[in-house]
């Protein structure tokens, strides 16, 4: 944990200004990824969340713990094989596993997707937008939660990049995900048409509304209900027709029926099951034309699922 105190000579500055400013990143940092990590709480001022453009005072106190990952490199690592589902010539679809984070961070540079493709497919490397950020997740075109298992989709060539992009953008990749949650919805198949948009502290998606401050971004998804399990739950499919961050975990806890075991988007009143050590969120299938060709992948759902559905089933357990 780093501490800067702030002085008179540096009193009146802004926050962002004054960290860009000074030689505490060796220059290796700007201020917009400076702005970012404000927003994100790892920097902050006095103990507590600020803005970016927050004015200093003699003797405020900054605090700041983390790591920025340099541009150039990024670190294979090799201490795991991948469960790949397929690869050819322009793309390697993955059965990411729930804890492996996708890409590297200024918070975690080693033990992720990335780092392991890396190492199995080197190409790969260069396979990205000319961005430091874009540089951090070659060939991946969409993501996944680090706690969401399932099928992902790597790029293996810059045609194939900038095509897969395309398509995740216009929304021509069907996607359909499996979640567990709490409640059984009224209506057994519907869609969820709610805009979001970052919190204030930038840590959260909330649905947006009238007061809302930050960027605002249609989100739309479908869902059914597969099967009532227990006395209140259900599995339940997801369709996301946009691919916003937290889409669904937050979509559901805005109907009433958040993912079990999402620690992040709950609602107060339910009583959580300690049971389930991570949102039981599975991206089940995924579809899309490639080159004339059509694909098709799918994973089947992981043994906490099973295991859960198969408590529930047994105990009639009550959320």
């Amino acid at each position: 944990m780093q501490k800067i105190i702030i002085t008179k000579d540096s009193s009146g500055e802004r926050l962002d200004k004054f960290l860009s400013s000074r030689n505490f990143f060796d220059g290796k940092i700007t201020r917009s990824e400076i702005s970012r990590q404000i927003k994100a709480g790892t920097i902050l001022m006095n103990e507590e969340n600020v803005k970016p453009g927050y004015i200093l005072k003699i003797n405020d106190a900054i605090t700041f713990d983390f790591i920025f990952t340099e541009e150039k490199i990024i670190l294979p690592k090799v201490k795991k094989e991948l469960p790949i589902i397929f690869a050819d010539e322009n793309i390697i679809v993955i059965d990411k596993p729930a804890g492996m984070q996708v890409h590297p961070d200024d918070t975690r540079k080693e033990d992720t997707l990335v780092n392991y493709l890396i190492a199995q497919f080197p190409e790969i490397e260069t396979v990205c937008e000319n961005t430091k950020e874009g540089k951090l997740r070659p060939g991946i075109v969409h993501r996944l939660d680090k706690d969401t298992s399932g099928v992902i989709v790597v790029a293996r060539n810059m045609e194939t990049f900038l095509e897969l992009k395309r398509q995740f953008q216009g929304k021509e990749v069907d996607k359909k995900y499996q979640a567990i949650v709490y409640g059984v919805p009224e209506s057994a198949e519907g869609v969820i048409e709610k805009a979001l948009a970052r919190s204030g502290d930038y840590r959260r998606q909330v649905v947006a509304g009238h007061k809302t401050r930050t960027k605002i971004r249609d989100a739309v998804t479908g869902y059914r209900t597969l099967k009532i399990l227990g006395n209140n739950f259900a599995l339940m499919e997801l369709s996301p027709k946009t691919g916003r961050m937290h889409q669904i975990r937050v979509h559901l806890t805005s109907i009433g029926h958040p993912i079990v075991g999402d620690k992040k988007y709950f609602l107060r009143g339910i009583e959580r099951l300690d049971s389930a050590r991570r949102q039981l969120l599975h991206a089940r299938s995924i579809k899309f034309m490639l080159f004339g060709n059509g694909y098709e992948f799918s994973s089947p759902l992981p043994q906490d699922f099973l295991n859960f559905t198969h408590f529930l089933d047994e105990t009639g357990e009550k959320g």
